[in-house]
């Protein structure tokens, strides 16, 4: 049954404001970027929250995502400390320590499955991968919530590390964050086309191809990296585009996060089990 409007309780609807997440229908809907919102959050929007240290910025509107970036930095300039990050090769004590290894996974290093998707093997890598990150992690986070996005990241992180398990030679080092981009860039379409936004959502699809071609024409690249986050970040999204629309009940943002576990907890069971 499609929940009713909050300010019209006569009509029915399988939207929801994508900042407070009550049901909207058509006449209280205005479209953004990040989503459809209610009038009361549009008003909010365009409200300017001073704090204790002046104006908010851009951090607090998308925290994880900053957040995100700054440990991948940090991690990288770890690399660099101890010879590696592909400045000076990849042979560095926290590249050997710390990148996704299957050999190293199945003697129960486990912490590789996430600490891989932290390092990098370059300049450019870490460049690209964060620069992807900033653009559009902001815009998922801030459509659905920074909660939902971090749970997200993960789920498309291990699932990243899932694939590239599967698919990369048990003694062959992966790194990179390319497994949760491509899952926050599936993310994003399939939400932007489940709230009506078909235009963002042909955007970031078309990126998608572009670079799933250079996914499959450069060598050296986790094929099964990004195909995993890909495909974990798309579930993630199908189960909020399902809550939103009143398909996963009326706890629907419990049910979402046990989707997200559950994809979390699939990933790291399958890259176990193919190690």
């Amino acid at each position: 049954m499609a929940e009713t409007c909050y300010r019209h309780p006569d009509r029915e609807t399988r939207v929801s404001c994508s900042s407070c997440g009550r049901p909207i229908c058509p006449d209280c809907m205005t479209p953004t970027p990040v989503g459809m919102r209610c009038p009361e959050c549009m008003q909010q929007k365009t409200r300017v929250v001073q704090g204790a240290g002046g104006s908010a910025t851009g951090f607090w509107q998308s925290p994880a995502t900053y957040v995100l970036i700054g440990i991948n930095v940090i991690a990288f300039l770890l690399e660099i400390a101890t010879g590696s990050g592909g400045l000076s090769g990849t042979s560095g004590s926290i590249f050997r320590n710390f990148s996704l290894l299957g050999v190293g996974v199945a003697e129960g290093e486990w912490y590789r499955l996430v600490t891989g998707g932290f390092l990098h093997a370059g300049l450019w890598h870490i460049a690209l991968n964060m620069a992807a990150l900033y653009i559009v992690g902001r815009v998922l986070e801030q459509g659905i919530g920074t909660p939902r996005f971090v749970a997200l990241y993960v789920a498309a992180l291990l699932a990243g590390a899932f694939g590239a398990l599967a698919l990369t030679h048990p003694y062959t080092p992966t790194v990179g964050a390319s497994g949760a981009v491509f899952g926050i860039f599936a993310a994003t379409a399939v939400i932007a086309r489940g709230r009506g936004m078909n235009a963002i959502a042909s955007e970031i699809g078309f990126l998608i191809v572009i670079n799933l071609v250079i996914t499959f024409t450069i060598p050296g690249i986790s094929i099964g990296g990004h195909l995993g986050g890909m495909v974990g970040g798309a579930i993630c999204a199908a189960a909020i585009v399902a809550g939103e629309r009143g398909k996963l009940g009326p706890r629907r943002r419990e049910a979402e996060f046990v989707v997200m576990v559950l994809v979390g907890v699939v990933a790291f069971l399958g890259a176990l089990a193919v190690a």
